[in-house]
């Protein structure tokens, strides 16, 4: 008898065990934004309770709307028992409805309903670069001669739920987004903008989608590429500071020959030296390059950068910078890009 109610016990167990690892699993949406902006990226979450870790889910969205997420893989988090399975839409449509969501996994098959968001619209202002985002910043900034009277500015932007494919400035003669690197809710991308060379500060807004406020965000306007920093850097007569260096190291040259003359002690000799191959670099030549006739200078050395200027004739030019395939150059005493090494001529 105390034999069969232990087998009763056991078996109970087993039971209750097996019932409860082939339980279906539950799975509904843990967070959904009550109201979005147009443009806006936002995300979408559902929760599984009691996961499974050997069993991974598969998510499907009714692939009859238009309306799918950036990413076909959800950002996964785990807390405890439960995961979390981020999607991240983007609210281009003044009608938006997230279209039904197929779950399944080995013992669950389930359909979340679809559902629509209300879309509003921002305020308009003359300083929003339209732009939303959870946070957004400015890693680096760059700033270049464009021309005789403009100034190329590129800035490294760092975002979160941002839609910086849309990132635009008014009232400015040219700008871009380039090279957008998105993943889950990050987001990098170049931006450039062109602005008079009197301009000092670069400065607009983005709109701060947690704060719900706009927010201020702006770099100086510093020239710090020596090599096409300015028109007269293109010309070492028109460089003072050029001219005291070149000085500088004419003064250390005679003054350590002198000291070697004196004291008759070879470190002096090689000091000497050691100033005239200095100064001897200060008038190297640049390297020269020839670029064929119907070559497109491009704004930044990127294959989707924006190009500002094609060559009409077959020149020769110096080499001001180099980076990758491209090469950065000077056309018409005026204006400065970057070309692809596959425009050099070849004889």
């Amino acid at each position: 008898m105390h034999l069969l109610k232990s087998s009763f016990v056991t078996l109970f167990i087993m039971m209750v065990s097996l019932s409860h690892l082939y339980a279906e699993r539950e799975y509904k949406y843990s967070y959904v934004p009550k109201k979005v902006y147009e443009n806006q990226i936002f995300p979408i979450t559902v929760i599984e309770i009691d996961s499974n870790p050997l069993d991974k889910p598969n998510f499907i969205f009714d692939q009859r709307s238009s309306i799918q997420p950036l990413f076909t893989k959800p950002l996964l988090v785990k807390n405890g028992n439960d995961a979390f399975y981020t999607f991240y839409f983007k609210a281009e449509n003044k009608s938006l409805q997230i279209p039904t969501l197929n779950v399944r996994d080995k013992q669950t098959k389930v359909n979340l309903k679809r559902f629509s968001i209300p879309i509003s619209r921002l305020k308009s202002r003359e300083d929003f670069c339209g732009v939303l985002a959870a946070d957004m910043k400015i890693k680096t900034s760059q700033a270049s001669t464009y021309d005789e009277s403009n100034n190329l500015v590129t800035i490294s932007i760092e975002a979160f739920e941002a839609n910086v494919e849309n990132m635009h400035l008014r009232a400015v003669i040219e700008n871009g987004i380039e090279d957008i690197k998105r993943k889950d809710a990050k987001v990098r991308a170049e931006f450039y903008v062109v602005v008079p060379t009197t301009q000092k500060k670069l400065k607009f807004t983005y709109f701060n989608t947690i704060k719900q406020q706009y927010v201020f965000l702006e770099t100086a306007i510093v020239i710090k590429d020596s090599t096409v920093s300015s028109q007269s850097q293109l010309n070492p007569k028109d460089d003072s500071f050029d001219k005291l260096k070149k000085y500088a190291f004419i003064g250390f040259s005679i003054f350590f020959f002198l000291l070697f003359l004196w004291k008759r002690d070879f470190f002096y000799l090689l000091l000497a030296v050691v100033s005239l191959i200095t100064l001897f670099t200060f008038y190297k030549a640049k390297e020269k390059i020839c670029v064929n006739e119907g070559t497109s200078l491009y704004i930044l050395p990127t294959n989707t950068s924006r190009i500002c200027i094609t060559t009409d004739k077959k020149i020769t030019t110096d080499i001001l910078a180099q980076r990758a395939e491209f090469y950065k150059i000077e056309y018409n005493n005026k204006t400065i890009g970057w070309i692809k090494n596959e425009n050099v001529c070849k004889d």
